[in-house]
């Protein structure tokens, strides 16, 4: 784990970051690397799930609690926490029960310790994927059906490891129990300690024959079509949990989640600011004079809209509840539309006669803010 940097270093916020604070530069820094933007930079890519991965686990308050205590370990299964949080380091102990079991014969509290079953139930692991979708797709919603590889049990052997008409047999070594145990020295003297069983390797049985699919591991990695659901209202850089979509459980366990990176593309109408949507109409100059209704395209299809006498160019206004649905929550967003003037091009030499004559025409008062700017400037420099 060593080569993993400090998940808040990855995000760029302290220790003591609050979750808007952390959502923020989760946002700023998917959007920087992400693959969309750099096709084909593996740079990119893998700065894009780092990210990802750091703000899966500091998003969540749990998982969060573990990592700050201890660090990648609480989530590293070859250091004991199988991200369960626990740790490992203390010269081969898996935890700090075993220190006082060496020296007290059990666990905290006096009470015996029981080694933990080899063959137990245990849940599979989580996995990633990415998926791309349209705008439309992420405000929306939809079935999509994608390809996921994950761990599960191999088909000829059923996780057994071993051959047809064949089985695995009790490790002579450890009686089936997965651990041995063996003195070691360390700084507070020789210790007796537990180490798995060299031989099954911790598993407490051993395959004679292996499986030839599987090499006699009980697991295969497969491709499988899954339907997932996307929720409306997603957006770009959201993480998708899918709950048992990960890799197979082992001997029985329950599966893993697969959690799903979500990529949108952009769209050339429309721009999303968390749940609201901005667009900006052109309009030509008599119809911001004179007022007109305007036809404004909005995610649920187009809409119109009267535009008042004397707006003026960059003026924004509001369609409530046009906005995006708020992902798995009641209510939705607004539309933002923002009006520009269109000044018109190539004139005749007519029109721009006329438009002199009409520019002559107006009085002062009609311009209030190009008056009220001379004005200001004779008052400076009087």
């Amino acid at each position: 784990m060593a080569d993993k940097r400090d998940y808040y270093e990855v995000l760029g916020v302290p220790k003591t970051a609050t979750a808007d604070e952390l959502k923020k530069a989760y946002r700023k820094l998917a959007k920087q690397y992400h693959p969309d933007l750099h096709p084909d930079d593996k740079e990119c890519e893998a700065k894009f799930k780092e990210v990802n991965e750091a703000y899966e686990v500091l998003s969540n308050e749990e998982k969060r609690a573990k990592y700050d205590q201890f660090g990648h370990a609480a989530f590293d299964p070859s250091m004991g926490g199988g991200g369960a949080g626990g740790f490992s380091g203390f010269g081969g102990f898996s935890d700090v029960g075993d220190i006082f079991e060496s020296f007290f014969g059990g666990g905290f509290g006096g009470g015996s310790r029981r080694s933990a079953n080899p063959n137990a139930p245990r849940r599979g692991n989580d996995i990633e994927s990415n998926i791309n979708l349209d705008f439309m797709e992420a405000c929306k919603g939809k079935q999509a059906e994608i390809k996921v590889r994950h761990m599960e049990n191999c088909p000829e052997c059923g996780g057994t490891g071993a051959a047809a008409g064949t089985s695995p047999t009790t490790c002579s070594q450890c009686g089936g129990r997965g651990t041995v145990t063996v003195q070691q020295r360390s700084f507070l003297g020789q210790m007796t300690v537990q180490k798995p069983c060299p031989k099954c390797g911790g598993k407490g049985k051993v395959v004679e024959t292996p499986c030839k699919k599987c090499s006699g591991s009980g697991r295969v990695r497969n491709t499988v079509d899954k339907k997932v659901n996307i929720p409306a209202g997603v957006d770009d850089g959201s993480v998708i949990r899918v709950p048992g979509g990960g890799d197979q459980g082992i001997n029985g366990g329950p599966s893993g989640d697969l959690m799903l990176n979500v990529s949108v593309r952009p769209d050339p109408i429309f721009e999303r600011d968390g749940y609201d949507i901005w667009t900006e109409i052109p309009i030509t100059f008599a119809q911001a004079v004179l007022g007109d209704e305007i036809v404004v395209p909005t995610i649920d299809g187009k809409v119109k809209y009267n535009v008042p006498k004397g707006t003026q160019s960059g003026t924004v206004f509001r369609l409530r509840d046009r906005g995006v649905q708020r992902c798995q929550q009641s209510g939705r967003g607004d539309h933002y539309v923002k009006v520009s003037v269109e000044i018109p091009r190539d004139l005749t030499k007519e029109q721009e006669q006329e438009l002199r004559e009409f520019d002559a025409a107006m009085s002062g008062k009609n311009y209030q803010k190009r008056q009220s700017f001379f004005d200001k400037l004779k008052e400076k420099f009087k």
